[in-house]
């Protein structure tokens, strides 16, 4: 039986009306012989093609995919600092909207603007730019990673600007964001942090737990009150769960007889109570290690993440993250001042690759990095997914993953040279 789409009453909007043939992979489920029907900016249909009627959507335009094409829903990331010569902690305007652009054509259509400790100033300019791009919905938001970490596990952040939870800081920052910060990274040993992630979660921010050197009765506890924040802040589902930022980087490794923060957000998110941020990138984590967390917590517990940088989509050299000199050798960003890791250089699009190719079900990954991440944001009927009603994000993609055509909001977006 087809289902009931009802008739357009006005011609087509803005976008047309297409109907996209193929393998849908979309909320960890791989339907063949399917097809996506899309009205202006929105999906009116995905599912069999035997179960649609394409007289129901008259006009519509059949585009014609390769065979073995696969139709899978615009990428959400969650930690991003830049790509593509475009470095979001600098606050360059015009660097950023190339970056997003270009982002956006190499199939991460929803992301947040990652900012990394600064001084006063320059996190205010940072947050004032790229709340006006998530005002224009170029961006879905902010990500706040600091200036409240440890300074044992800053990892590439710059030790001068990191300091204990400020409530009037925070608030400038909240306020400079005009609503559009939606997580913040926090060390949860920090003296003042119980009262920075009850502050978060008032706010409509999700606390995201991470560059810490915490042990794991302080993490569990402050993923529980973060987590119990949320709830009484009136957020549900996934909305309601604190994240951890990029798992096993800049935090104690994991030992049998101190098991630390990771163990505590491993539990956490195996219950349903926390989503994990990976970076499957092969250079942040072993393979091994990715599709081990994958079958520990579940793809429903586990946002895939770039963390990229200026690096991310440009041959190796010299870069900067924020004030901070990097070089890129072989794909590997490094600060040059410490050798420590400093960002990814991957798309999600390739992390999602990769995060396949250690041995992760292509549904699984695929939903990590799409439905996961916009849930936490609270997008879950907005984007992520390719359902009825939902924006018409998409990737098409070849059977080994390679893109060959993104789809923002209905219109095809011309691929990046």
């Amino acid at each position: 039986m087809s289902p009931t789409i009802p008739a357009p009453a006005a011609p087509p909007r803005p976008g047309g009306r297409r109907l996209l043939y193929g393998t849908i992979v979309s909320d960890g489920v791989r339907t063949a012989n399917a097809v996506l029907a899309v009205d202006g900016a929105r999906i009116v249909y995905a599912g069999p093609a035997d179960r649609f009627n394409p007289g129901r959507l008259p006009g519509a335009r059949v585009e014609k995919l390769p065979p073995g094409s696969l139709i899978l829903p615009g990428l959400v990331d969650l930690h991003c600092h830049g790509a593509f010569g475009g470095d979001f902690p600098s606050g360059a305007e015009a660097a950023s909207r190339r970056a997003i652009d270009l982002l956006h054509r190499s199939g991460t259509t929803t992301l947040l603007a990652s900012l990394v400790t600064a001084s006063r100033e320059d996190l205010l300019r940072g947050v004032g730019v790229h709340a006006a791009l998530s005002a224009e919905g170029l961006l879905a938001g902010i990500h706040l990673e600091g200036p409240f970490l440890s300074r044992l596990r800053c990892g590439a952040q710059n030790p001068a600007f990191l300091r204990e939870p400020d409530s009037g800081l925070l608030a400038e920052l909240v306020a400079a964001g005009h609503g559009t910060l939606a997580t913040m990274t926090y060390a949860p040993e920090l003296p003042g942090a119980a009262a920075l992630v009850a502050f978060l979660a008032r706010h409509g921010i999700v606390p995201s737990l991470g560059h810490t050197d915490c042990d794991g009765a302080t993490a569990s506890a402050s993923l529980a009150a973060a987590r119990e924040g949320l709830l009484e802040a009136g957020f549900d589902g996934v909305r309601a769960r604190p994240t951890v930022t990029h798992l096993f980087n800049a935090m104690p490794p994991l030992h049998h007889r101190t098991p630390g923060a990771v163990g505590a957000c491993l539990r956490s998110a195996a219950s349903g109570a926390a989503v994990v941020e990976l970076i499957a990138d092969g250079s942040h984590l072993d393979p091994f290690m990715v599709s081990t967390v994958f079958q520990l917590v579940g793809a429903g517990n586990i946002a895939l993440v770039t963390d990229s940088m200026a690096a991310a989509g440009l041959p190796d050299g010299p870069f900067r993250l924020g004030p901070a000199a990097v070089t890129v050798r072989n794909g590997v960003a490094t600060l040059d001042a410490t050798g420590a890791l400093a960002g990814g250089t991957a798309t999600l699009l390739a992390v999602v690759s990769r995060a396949v190719a250690a041995g992760v079900v292509l549904e699984d990954a695929v939903r990590s990095a799409s439905a996961i991440p916009a849930a936490v944001l609270g997008l879950a009927g907005e984007v992520g997914s390719l359902r009825r009603g939902l924006r018409a994000d998409v990737l098409v993609v070849d059977a080994g993953l390679g893109l060959r055509k993104v789809m923002r909001g209905g219109q095809w977006l011309a691929p990046h040279s």
